[in-house]
C-alpha cells in the first residue's frame, strides 16, 4: 500500500482574492466566518432559504449582552442566491472577538417556520464556541430575546495554516478498534492522570503508553463535537457545533489540543476515528431551544433519530455542512468517521429511504475517497434497518449488530445458534456478499459484542435485567433485549467466587470469539478489566462514577487484562484471521467428533483454518457453549502437530500460553470444559 500524504490544515477555507465590490458586499463562499489577512477583515456568509432579514452582531468578550458592532445585511447588496454575506474590517470593531446573528422571517409553525428576530443565533459553521457566564438553554427555548445568554461564535484570528506531517498509520488485518469516551476514560482519580488533564484530549495523550501496551490500533472516540453543556447528555450525541471541539474536553485551546492528541496517537501508530452525529441536533423537537437551525415542513418535526428532530441530510445546505465538517476534521488529522444513525443519510428530502443512489451517502463516499479516510455506518435509524447490502454505501464499513446478537446468544447457550456463529466467524458473507454484482469484503463488518449503547461486557455476564432507574425514565429507557446471562447471581454485590470465575470465563469466551472472527473487531474501553456500569445499559446522562472508568479494577483483574492483551497480539500476528477476502477453501468445519451438528440442541463447533497462504501455522478451534464438559476429537493431523494456544477454562497464565512454553498435545482427544473455547495451532 503506498504511503499516504498528509492532509493537515487548521481551517475550513480561505478567500484567495478580494475584488473591489467584495470589500463592500462580502462573498457567499466559504460559509461561516473567514479571516482575510491581506484586508485585515472578516467575510461572513450564512445560508437561509426563508429569512427576510439578517443582522450580523460582533461582541467584545467583556460585554456578551451588547454587540459592539452591528451590520444589517441588505438583500440587494449582501445576498447571493440563498446566502447572506458581509465584509467587516477589524478597524470597525477592534475589540470584537465573538459574533452571532439575528434572523427575521415568518413565524408559521404549521408550515415549519419558527423565526424569532429577537433570538441570538450561532453560526452553524463556527469553528469555536464561547459560552458567556449567563448562558441558558432555557432562555433559548423560550420566545423572545436571549442576549447575554446565547452561545457565541469565536471570530477566527488568522488564515488557515497548512503544515506537513508524516503520513498517519493505516491498519488492515491488524486493525483492532477501541471505543472510548474522552471524559470518562481519564476523569476518575484512579486514572493516574494529573488533575488538570483528567477528562481531556491531553489526558488521552497520557494514556497512550497503556493503549500501546494493550495493543489496540484504532481509537474510536465518542462524539467530540461541541454539544450543549446544559442538555444533560454525557455521551455527546446532542451536537451544537459540527466544527468546534467540545470545550469540556480542553484545558485551554480545544482545537490545538485536539490536534496535539491526534499527532500523539499517530506517532504511536494508532488511528483516530470520530463518532459523528449529523442526523439530529441538540435543539430537539418543536419545544426545544433555538440555537442555529429550526424549521421542517409539516409543523411537527420528523423524528427518525428518536432524539426529537432529524436533519434533512439530502438538502443541499445540509449536505454542504456535512461535507465541510468532515473535511475540517480530516484536515485536523482524523483517520475515520463512524456515522451515528447512518440510515438517516440514506433518506431523500421527503424522508424516503433510498437503497440506491442516496445523494448524501454518495457525496460522503466520494469525499472519503479523496481524503483517504474510512467511513463507518451504524446502518439504522428509528424507521430503517439497512445492515449489510441494504445500505447504499457499498464501500462503507458497518457496525454489525447481527454479529453482536448471534455471538451473545451462542455464548449464553441459546439453542439453535451454531449455524449463526459459523456465519459470524466466517465474516458475515450473508450480509456482505462478495458477488455477484457489488463485491463486499469481510473487513467491512465491524464486529462487536459491546458498544457504548448497551451493557458493557462485565455487566453482560452479571445482570439479567437492566438497572436504569438513575436515568430518570422509570427504567423504561434502554433495550430490554440484551441477550445477557448473570451466571447465576444478579449484580455485583456479594458475588460468590465460583460465579466470578464463571463470569471471567464468559468474558474471555466473548473476546476470544471476537478476536477469531473475520472482520474488523471492536470492543469498549474498560472491558479488558471488567469495567461495570452496575447494570445501566443506557447511561447517556450519567456523568459520574457509573460511566467513568475505574482504573483500580485493572489491578483487581490483571488476569483478564492479560488475556485481552495476549489475544490482541495473537490476532494482529495472524493475517490469516482478518482477511480482505472470505476464508473459503482455507476453512473446514467440524463438530465435536464428526460433522457439524446444526440441530437445535447443539452447542459445539470446531474448525480448522489454514494459514499456509500467509506463511503462518494452521489453527484448530474447539468451542463448547454447553454447561457440561464435551470430549472433542481433533479430526486432522497427529497429536504432535498441535500445541495449545488458548483454553479459556484454565486459570491465568495457563489460559493463554506463552509461545516459549507451548508443547505438543499427547492425544487427538481434548476434553473441552463447560462454556469454554480452545485454540490449537501448528508451527510453521
Amino acid at each position: 500500500m503506498p504511503a499516504r500524504s498528509s492532509r493537515r490544515s487548521t481551517g475550513l477555507g480561505r478567500l484567495r482574492t478580494v475584488e473591489g465590490w467584495e470589500r463592500e458586499e462580502g462573498v457567499p463562499t466559504p460559509l461561516g466566518a473567514t479571516w482575510v489577512e491581506s484586508e485585515q477583515a472578516w467575510n461572513f456568509a450564512l445560508y437561509s432559504r426563508h429569512a427576510t432579514g439578517v443582522t450580523l452582531l460582533l461582541y467584545d468578550p467583556r460585554e456578551p449582552a451588547r454587540p459592539v458592532y452591528e451590520l444589517r445585511l441588505d438583500p440587494l447588496r449582501n445576498k447571493s442566491g440563498r446566502i447572506w454575506h458581509g465584509f467587516v474590517r477589524r478597524s470597525d470593531a477592534p475589540a470584537a472577538r465573538h459574533y452571532a446573528f439575528r434572523v427575521a422571517g415568518p413565524f408559521e409553525p404549521a408550515r415549519g417556520h419558527r423565526f424569532d428576530p429577537e433570538k441570538i443565533l450561532l453560526d452553524p459553521f463556527a469553528t469555536a464556541v464561547h459560552f458567556p457566564p449567563g448562558f441558558s438553554r432555557e432562555a433559548a427555548r423560550r420566545s423572545g430575546a436571549n442576549d447575554g445568554r446565547a452561545p457565541l461564535a469565536v471570530l477566527p484570528e488568522r488564515e488557515p495554516e497548512v503544515s506537513v506531517h508524516p503520513p498517519p498509520p493505516r491498519h488492515t488485518h491488524d486493525a483492532v478498534v477501541y471505543e472510548l469516551h474522552v471524559r470518562g476514560f481519564t476523569t476518575h482519580a484512579s486514572s493516574g492522570v494529573a488533575p488538570a488533564r483528567r477528562g481531556t484530549f491531553l489526558g488521552l495523550v497520557d494514556k497512550i503508553p497503556y493503549l500501546k501496551e494493550l495493543g489496540v490500533s484504532v481509537v474510536e472516540l465518542l462524539p467530540v463535537h461541541q454539544f450543549d453543556p446544559q442538555e444533560g447528555n454525557y455521551w455527546g450525541y446532542m451536537t451544537l457545533s459540527f466544527f468546534a471541539p467540545h470545550q469540556g474536553y480542553a484545558i485551554n485551546d480545544g482545537s490545538a489540543e485536539f490536534r496535539e492528541m491526534v499527532d500523539a496517537f499517530h506517532a504511536a501508530g494508532i488511528e483516530v476515528w470520530l463518532d459523528v452525529v449529523y442526523n439530529h441536533t441538540c435543539e430537539g423537537d418543536e419545544t426545544g431551544p433555538t440555537y442555529s437551525w429550526r424549521g421542517d415542513p409539516g409543523g411537527r418535526y420528523v423524528n427518525d433519530s428518536g432524539c426529537g428532530n432529524t436533519v434533512r441530510c439530502a438538502h443541499p445546505a445540509a449536505r454542504a455542512l456535512v461535507l465541510r465538517s468532515l473535511r475540517h476534521w480530516a484536515r485536523a488529522g482524523v483517520d475515520g468517521f463512524r456515522f451515528d444513525l447512518a440510515s438517516v443519510l440514506a433518506r431523500d428530502v421527503q424522508g424516503r429511504v433510498q437503497n440506491e443512489d442516496a445523494v448524501t451517502i454518495g457525496e460522503v463516499s466520494a469525499l472519503a475517497a479523496m481524503l483517504d479516510v474510512r467511513v463507518v455506518a451504524e446502518a439504522w435509524d428509528v424507521g430503517a434497518y439497512l445492515l449489510g447490502r441494504a445500505y447504499p454505501g457499498v464501500e462503507w464499513l458497518q457496525w454489525n449488530g447481527q454479529f453482536r446478537d448471534d455471538v451473545r446468544g451462542f455464548v449464553r447457550g441459546d439453542p439453535g445458534t451454531v449455524g449463526a456463529l459459523m456465519r459470524r466467524l466466517y465474516g458475515s458473507d450473508d450480509l456482505f456478499p462478495d458477488g455477484p454484482g457489488d463485491v463486499y469484503r469481510p473487513y467491512q463488518s465491524v464486529n462487536f459484542v459491546t458498544a457504548h449503547d448497551g451493557f458493557c461486557l462485565y455487566d453482560l455476564v452479571s445482570y439479567h435485567e437492566k438497572r436504569n432507574q438513575a436515568n430518570g425514565h422509570g427504567n423504561r429507557d434502554g433495550s430490554d433485549g440484551n441477550l445477557s446471562w448473570n451466571c447465576g447471581w444478579e449484580g455485583e454485590d456479594g458475588v460468590p467466587a465460583e460465579v466470578l470465575t464463571l463470569r471471567k470465563r464468559q468474558v474471555k469466551n466473548f473476546f476470544c470469539l471476537l478476536m477469531l472472527s473475520n472482520g474488523t473487531p471492536m470492543f469498549c474501553a474498560g472491558d479488558e478489566f471488567l469495567h461495570t456500569q452496575r447494570g445501566n445499559n443506557n447511561p447517556y446522562n450519567q456523568d459520574n462514577e457509573t460511566t467513568w472508568i475505574d482504573w483500580s479494577r485493572l489491578e483487581r483483574n490483571r488476569d483478564v487484562h492479560r488475556f485481552f492483551q495476549r489475544l490482541i497480539a495473537f490476532r494482529k500476528a495472524r493475517a490469516s484471521i482478518g482477511r480482505s477476502r472470505y476464508w473459503r477453501e482455507d476453512v473446514r468445519w467440524y463438530g465435536a467428533a464428526g460433522p457439524v451438528d446444526l440441530g437445535p440442541e447443539s452447542r459445539t463447533l470446531a474448525y480448522r483454518l489454514s494459514g499456509g497462504r500467509f506463511a503462518e501455522g494452521d489453527l484448530y478451534v474447539l468451542i463448547n457453549a454447553f454447561w457440561e464438559p464435551v470430549p472433542f476429537r481433533i479430526q486432522e493431523g497427529t497429536p504432535r502437530d498441535w500445541h495449545r494456544i488458548v483454553d479459556t477454562s484454565r486459570p491465568s497464565p495457563e489460559d493463554v500460553i506463552d509461545p516459549a512454553a507451548e508443547s505438543p498435545l499427547d492425544s487427538l482427544r481434548y476434553v473441552v470444559e463447560p462454556r469454554s473455547v480452545v485454540v490449537l495451532g501448528t508451527k510453521v
